[in-house]
């Protein structure tokens, strides 16, 4: 993944195998409804300090990795059922 928009569908797709709703992280995370939205969008730009708080309230970890390990991260996530695809920069 290397875009805003694979990653707001790495999140969405969190949040619903989570059952989680919009509403609730938000306020887990201390963000306004708002900037939830536009982060879910995958339109709009934001803070990392934002994506790490929402990552964490998902039960996920931001880990930054050379490029060409990204790959292999990939891979060994796709074979972990029910486990989100790696965001590779």
């Amino acid at each position: 993944m290397k875009s805003l928009l694979d990653l707001a569908e790495l999140l969405r797709a969190r949040l619903k195998a989570q059952g989680i709703s919009q509403r609730a992280l938000g306020a887990r995370a201390g963000l306004a409804r708002r900037t939830l939205e536009n982060m879910l969008s995958g339109r709009v730009d934001y803070k990392v300090t934002t994506l790490i708080s929402v990552l964490d309230r998902l039960g996920l970890e931001l880990v930054i990795v050379p490029r060409e390990a990204a790959p292999g991260l990939a891979e060994a996530s796709r074979q972990d059922e029910g486990e989100p695809a790696a965001f590779g920069l």
